[in-house]
């Protein structure tokens, strides 16, 4: 499904002195910190009009920090014969093999304290703050008693991420509450990763089958194509949720049952002859959406 939506995912777990090596990256993405502190990241940043090079950033990361990577191609030396490490740099044949070949590991190392102590700082706050969104710290959205609550980061409150053309929710559901069913109007895929908790979730394609009926666990990712709908009950411990959308604007979210639910945008006539309902059931039914949210609370 990754594959048919163009996304993908990833976990990246780092123990104390743990080095991701410099790479490059064949698309924009996001990364979100779901644990730990005093992480230090570094990015390359594409050449600018005036300079012509390009520039490293260093930030500060911790438990929930959003961070922006931009699309990038660094090449990686080793995948090259000696002779084309020796013509490109003008450098002899051992100093080519000394380049090329030192670093043995592939994509992470463990440096000793020594060497960590020789890494770069972190950059000032006005440059974390650009790159660099906590988005535990955002007032949400939307919050709801005994519901929970939802955060987002959008091109709006976090500019880089329209750069990027991505944005990312934050939504934290209680014991019993639902993420009532909603889907995007404008094409975007929603990823989904349960960061903690257990919940139950449900699909729904254009043709109104259900393609998904399970329960969600923490670690698993949840893919919803474009225009297919989703719906999700959190179970006894709640459900903590990061979503990521193509689309740094946010998508334009369609949901059934809240105050702005797609139902209400149809005459009473219209849409009591769609649903086949009886006048005095459709007026009932109006009268919940007035009270209700996207995210609503248990029942009892």
């Amino acid at each position: 499904m990754l594959g048919e939506a163009k996304v993908g995912a990833g976990l990246l777990v780092l123990k104390p002195g743990g080095f991701a090596l410099p790479h490059y990256t064949d698309s924009s993405k996001l990364g979100y910190v779901l644990q730990g502190e005093h992480g230090v990241a570094g990015l390359i940043l594409p050449s600018n009009d005036k300079t012509n090079t390009n520039e490293e950033k260093v930030v500060g990361l911790g438990t929930g920090d959003v961070i922006g990577v931009h699309l990038g191609a660094q090449g990686i030396l080793g995948g090259f014969s000696t002779e084309f490490i020796t013509r490109t740099y003008n450098i002899n044949e051992k100093q080519a093999n000394i380049l090329a070949k030192s670093q043995t590991g592939v994509l992470i190392v463990k440096l000793d304290p020594e060497e960590r102590n020789k890494f770069p700082q972190p950059a000032d706050q006005n440059i974390v703050n650009k790159w660099v969104k906590n988005i535990v710290h955002f007032s949400p959205e939307i919050r709801i008693d005994r519901a929970g609550e939802a955060t987002s980061l959008t091109g709006k409150n976090f500019p880089f991420l329209e750069e990027i053309g991505l944005s990312c929710s934050l939504v934290k559901l209680e014991a019993d509450a639902m993420l009532s069913p909603f889907y995007t109007n404008d094409s975007s895929v929603w990823v989904f990763y349960a960061v903690k908790g257990t919940g139950k979730v449900q699909i729904v394609g254009i043709n109104g089958k259900l393609v998904l009926d399970k329960k969600i666990l923490a670690g698993q990712v949840l893919v919803v194509p474009r225009f297919f709908t989703v719906g999700v009950i959190a179970e006894d411990e709640g459900l903590e949720c990061f979503s990521i959308t193509t689309n740094s604007r946010h998508a334009n979210v369609v949901d059934f049952a809240s105050k702005r639910s797609v139902l209400n945008t149809f005459t009473p006539s219209v849409l009591q002859s769609a649903l086949n309902l009886p006048p005095e059931f459709l007026k009932f039914i109006e009268g919940k959406l007035a009270k209700t949210d996207i995210l609503t609370p248990p029942i009892n």
